[in-house]
């Protein structure tokens, strides 16, 4: 993922853009075992318009595959983002620019832009908080046991809280 470490010195101003691809290896160094797979297609696209003022605008996608929440068996998920930065070298993370960029602070001194933090975030955060296989697509040994289905409305006619059904209905 080196194409994610940008060298801030050394070039003239301008657009210059970079590619890289983020499989399970890059989940792996950040610790995170949710991440079955990867194969994501990193795009950025950095310009420089003098010395210390630069913009860095990154396209993620790619199918992440992670545990169903449902059935424990792998999910194969599209992921997608397209976060916008202002790198500034006096700033505060969490900001934002005047033109609506995250901005992303780097130290004075620092010799490079390392955005694989942020493809790591963006990826994360592109997940949905929901993951589970479309309706059948789970596995049927794991669904049966977990009682979704037929078994799970049979249950719900014989609870104790049955006769509460409807209590608010409208006459």
């Amino acid at each position: 993922m080196d194409a994610l470490v940008i060298p801030l010195d050394g070039w003239a101003a301008g657009e210059r853009n970079f590619r890289s691809h983020a499989g399970l290896e890059f989940f792996q160094t950040f610790d995170n075992t949710e991440i079955l797979d990867a194969d994501v297609d990193v795009e950025v696209k950095v310009v420089k318009a003098g010395a210390r003022r630069l913009t860095a605008d990154l396209h993620l996608r790619g199918t992440v595959t992670v545990p169903c929440d449902r059935c424990l068996e792998p999910l194969t998920l599209p992921v997608e983002a397209n976060p916008r930065f202002s790198v500034r070298f006096d700033a505060v993370e969490g900001d934002l620019s005047e033109d609506g960029r995250e901005i992303l602070p780097v130290g004075v001194t620092d010799k490079e832009l390392d955005l694989r933090q942020a493809v790591y975030d963006y990826l994360c955060l592109s997940l949905p908080i929901q993951r589970v296989h479309p309706e059948g697509g789970c596995n049927p040994d794991t669904v049966r046991f977990l009682g979704h289905g037929q078994e799970n409305e049979e249950a719900a006619e014989s609870s104790p809280f049955a006769a509460l059904k409807g209590l608010f209905d409208a006459n």
